[in-house]
């Protein structure tokens, strides 16, 4: 490392680092002196907090003129430690979403209304794309906490589906498999009010990833509203599920 530091200008050097995943940086900066200082600069780590925090909504890293713009404004200092405060309270955030989750369901079914109540918390903490990649999308966790986070990049973030299914991918859950069935009201025939309709699909995330089944993903929007009476978020089972294809069934 010494050898690179004495053969590259600092310039060079600095945009070597800031091109760096934060993990990496972090190694870099464990390298010398000379890396510690420079890996520790808030023009390094001011692009890091603003490419994994960009405001609840997916966008590239920002531009070098607003680093330098930015790392030069008194008001922004010390950016490695506002990115770690940062970090930690999305952790401690996520951790509550998924005791909250737990603590309503068996951990095998989710009601559609505590669903998008775990949503709508993650809104509020304003999770970024990277924070469900390292806090929802963990494999150890239930299929369903893997769907609140997989729902929220694809309805509030709005995170493009190529970039999902590498995540997904890389934590090894893309062919992890929800159930869920909802109850339509009877439809009016001739003066009298059929059944009401039972619906069903089992889907993976990987589809739902991809769009593959817009109707589930109305319907999950809306939740248990107008016509439709309930809504039930089931842990996929297939041995318990031999009845259940990836078609809709009405009973």
């Amino acid at each position: 490392m010494d050898v690179i530091q004495s053969s590259l200008p600092y310039d060079v050097t600095l945009k070597i680092a800031s091109s760096l995943p934060v993990r990496d940086v972090c190694a870099l900066g464990s390298c010398s002196k000379f890396w510690r200082e420079l890996c520790g600069s808030d023009c390094i780590w001011i692009s890091l907090y603003k490419w994994r925090w960009p405001s609840l909504c997916y966008s590239s890293p920002v531009s070098d003129n607003t680093i330098k713009s930015q790392s030069s404004d008194p008001l922004f200092k010390d950016w490695r430690k506002l990115y770690i405060g940062r970090h930690n309270e999305m952790a401690g955030g996520a951790a509550s979403v998924v005791n909250s989750v737990e603590q309503c369901s068996s951990s095998i079914s989710l009601e559609v209304g505590d669903f998008l109540k775990a949503i709508k918390e993650l809104c509020s903490l304003q999770l970024g794309f990277k924070d469900v990649e390292l806090f929802l999308f963990k494999p150890e966790l239930s299929a369903l906490l893997n769907l609140i986070g997989l729902y929220y990049c694809i309805d509030w973030l709005e995170v493009p589906s190529d970039r999902i299914m590498e995540a997904l991918e890389s934590c090894k859950i893309t062919e992890r498999q929800v159930f869920v069935k909802w109850w339509k009201l009877g439809r009016w025939f001739f003066g009298f009010r059929k059944r009401d309709e039972l619906q069903s699909r089992l889907v993976s995330l990987g589809d739902l990833a991809m769009a593959k089944d817009d109707e589930l993903l109305r319907v999950l929007r809306r939740g248990a509203v107008y016509e439709v009476l309930r809504v039930q978020i089931s842990v996929a089972q297939a041995s318990s599920l031999p009845w259940v294809s990836s078609r809709p069934s009405i009973s």
